[in-house]
């Protein structure tokens, strides 16, 4: 009995690890879609994918009767539940520095007047996210919008119950074949 539940939790594991990886791929947990960026940055890219560092930290760990999916990124149970960020005076200096570090990118002419080409529109969006950042008060929230990417869900629910079915049936008629 005890090989069967290892085979379920084994088979409950590399399905559940795969479908959490894919949500990524979807842009939704499961069917609960994400919600969009309204940052100006990486608009166009794909939402909780920057270097692949989140998608890459999902990790499972299992007991004898259980497994446990988890990230051990800081940032991981803020996009997982949602939540709200205060500002605080450390954030506003990082936002000046990434203000700063755009604004001296723009591409400039010989005159010194900036160069109206796609990289430096692209970088003053940017600049101008960051300065808007770093203008907002010490005590103002950030609200991160909930973007599930682990959990329990009526589609893990439905996975898990069809993995438990079909061992037992495999179970029970290698059992039966035997005899």
């Amino acid at each position: 009995m005890q090989r069967i539940v290892r085979n379920i939790l084994k088979d409950i594991r590399v399905d559940l690890t795969d479908e959490f990886d894919k949500n990524f791929e979807r842009q939704a947990f499961f069917s609960e879609a994400w919600t969009r960026r309204k940052s100006p940055m990486r608009s166009g890219g794909a939402t909780l994918v920057h270097t692949g560092q989140l998608r890459r930290s999902i990790k499972s760990k299992s007991s004898e009767n259980s497994i446990t999916f988890h990230s051990d990124l800081p940032y991981a149970g803020i996009h997982n539940d949602g939540g709200e960020i205060k500002v605080t005076a450390k954030m506003k200096r990082f936002f000046w520095a990434k203000y700063y570090e755009a604004t001296g990118a723009f591409g400039r002419k010989k005159n010194g007047e900036r160069r109206n080409d796609k990289r430096t529109i692209r970088l003053s969006t940017e600049a101008e996210f960051w300065r808007l950042m770093a203008l907002m008060k010490v005590g103002k929230s950030i609200v991160i919008p909930r973007r599930r990417f682990i959990g329990q869900s009526p589609e893990v629910e439905k996975l898990v119950k069809e993995i438990i079915e079909e061992n037992l049936n495999d179970y029970f008629n290698h059992e039966f074949e035997l005899r």
